[in-house]
């Protein structure tokens, strides 16, 4: 089992990252952890390369990741919540799934033939809401060919209580490891 990890933080030691931990702790097989602050990737430019062509003009730490992509079981996507959002710089990253986009209603092609299993970790301290995020999310995972996404595991208070500490995240966890681990 190969799982993909997209990290919304910016933060090395940050709640997400705790959550994160915990979570590799844990998982079966192989995984690969993709930090969007502090990879070599840079956004889309729109410069409609995708639109005739597979993959994407920009020569960067993209390309690792879609390569990776095409060979997991699972993704998860983990991100603190800015504004009610995923964070800009993951953002940025998501902006790269745009030749997927493209492949899929511009060049009539199935980009990524291999269906996976998606999931989604959310933190914030609580003053914010967290759908939107979550809806971002599974619309990124969807493009990367996620045909059966977990629900949203999420700790949402941690300008009071550390999202390591949170009892609700951290069977949210364990749920997230069982799903990604069975095979139906």
């Amino acid at each position: 089992m190969k799982t993909l990890i997209l990290n919304g933080s910016p933060r090395a030691n940050g709640d997400t990252v705790s959550l994160i931990r915990e979570l590799t702790k844990k998982l079966p097989g192989e995984y690969k952890i993709v930090d969007a602050y502090h990879c070599d990737v840079s956004p889309c430019v729109d410069c409609r390369y995708c639109w005739e062509h597979s993959g994407c003009a920009i020569a960067d730490g993209m390309q690792e990741i879609y390569d990776y992509i095409q060979e997991c079981d699972n993704i998860l996507i983990a991100s603190p919540v800015y504004f009610s959002e995923l964070t800009g710089k993951l953002l940025d990253l998501g902006s790269g799934l745009q030749t997927y986009y493209c492949a899929t209603f511009f060049r009539k092609e199935k980009p990524i033939p291999k269906e996976k299993k998606g999931a989604v970790m959310l933190v914030g301290g609580g003053d914010g809401h967290m759908e939107k995020a979550y809806s971002t999310a599974r619309i990124l995972l969807r493009h990367m060919n996620c045909q059966s996404i977990h629900d949203l595991v999420s700790s949402h208070n941690t300008n009071v209580t550390p999202a390591a500490d949170d009892a609700n995240a951290l069977q949210g966890i364990d749920s997230i490891i069982n799903f990604f681990a069975n095979p139906h």
